[in-house]
């Protein structure tokens, strides 16, 4: 991804150096992308498999690729070439079903919904960790309420239900849930069932009774609401410290911590440890975004979220400005 977006990231993380420093909240256990070839690492998600391996892509800037990783040494064990899927265009996230599946959403749309369809496209697990190619099922996507820019996946552990969370700079993005089961033979429609903030990554806990979604500024973890369509519950706010161009977030398999990554080359993926809600805000799944929270913090009453946004605040109304002067031209 290389947008307005992205240069405003870039920026905010010059100003976030002037930001009193945020309490570290990083286990030990995590581990930074070693292999030149992943420079824009979009999506993280844990082996079902192989213990220890974590599976990335790249954004835009590469084929149809997929690499597992080792969490103890950083070093890529295997790329896996998508045989059938054509050419990306934008991928953005990866997630691992119940079924022991691979998904890829190629969901991105930098031009704020030039594309009238993405893609998703789904493999089983490899069982051996070698260099693959591999055929992958595409499926073609489209919304229910028309086009739209997405960075985060999710496949829901108990049920299998794909979603897809969109971002908006002006006003959050939408949780879309997609059929009970996707077809190879005709499009797909994803319908909206939520609200969530401006994100570039989402993930849910492994028992399916979470979900974790993550920006530029903060990360957020509601209680899923299960049955039919789902849904999201009561919001925590988490107090995860500020990761430059913050891409990537998933659950270790068993779910005692999230993993969190970071776009560029030689990126580092932070290990958080899970946190228990003090008590949660808002229970029908109203946006958090930009909200003070009492968690975490550094005794002034923001909470690292807050901060960012309080920081962050003019640069992103000199961005928006100046986004909307592209427009006219």
């Amino acid at each position: 991804m290389r947008s307005l977006p992205y240069v405003a990231g870039a920026a905010a993380s010059v100003l976030f150096a002037m930001v009193p420093a945020v309490p570290a909240a990083a286990d030990d256990g995590g581990f930074t992308l070693r292999d030149p070839r992943i420079t824009e690492s979009s999506g993280l998600a844990a082996s079902r498999l192989h213990p220890g391996i974590y599976w990335t892509h790249n954004d835009s800037s590469d084929g149809p690729y997929v690499y597992a990783v080792d969490s103890r040494t950083g070093e890529t064990v295997a790329r896996v070439t998508m045989r059938g899927v054509g050419a990306p265009r934008d991928v953005e996230a990866i997630s691992i079903g119940p079924d022991g599946d691979i998904y890829v959403g190629d969901i991105g749309d930098n031009l704020d919904g030039a594309w009238d369809h993405v893609w998703i496209y789904r493999f089983p697990e490899p069982k051996q960790l070698k260099d693959a190619t591999v055929r992958a099922t595409q499926y073609t996507v489209k919304y229910a309420d028309g086009a739209r820019n997405a960075e985060a996946l999710m496949v829901q552990p108990k049920t299998g239900r794909v979603y897809i969370a969109s971002k908006n700079e002006d006003k959050g993005g939408g949780l879309y849930v997609g059929p009970g089961k996707l077809s190879a033979a005709k499009t797909n429609v994803f319908r909206r069932i939520g609200h969530v903030p401006w994100v570039t990554d989402g993930a849910f806990s492994p028992d399916g009774k979470q979900l974790t979604v993550r920006g530029y500024l903060g990360a957020w973890t509601y209680a899923w609401k299960p049955g039919g369509d789902g849904g999201l519950g009561a919001v925590h706010e988490l107090s995860v410290p500020f990761q430059g161009q913050a891409e990537s977030v998933t659950y270790t398999p068993d779910g005692s911590a999230l993993m969190m990554g970071s776009e560029g080359a030689q990126s580092r993926v932070e290990r958080f440890a899970v946190e228990k809600p003090k008590g949660p805000r808002g229970g029908s799944g109203t946006s958090p975004q930009g909200a003070g929270s009492a968690d975490g913090g550094d005794g002034s009453g923001l909470s690292p979220t807050a901060w960012g946004v309080a920081v962050f605040g003019g640069l992103f109304v000199l961005f928006l400005a100046v986004r909307k002067l592209f427009r006219r031209r």
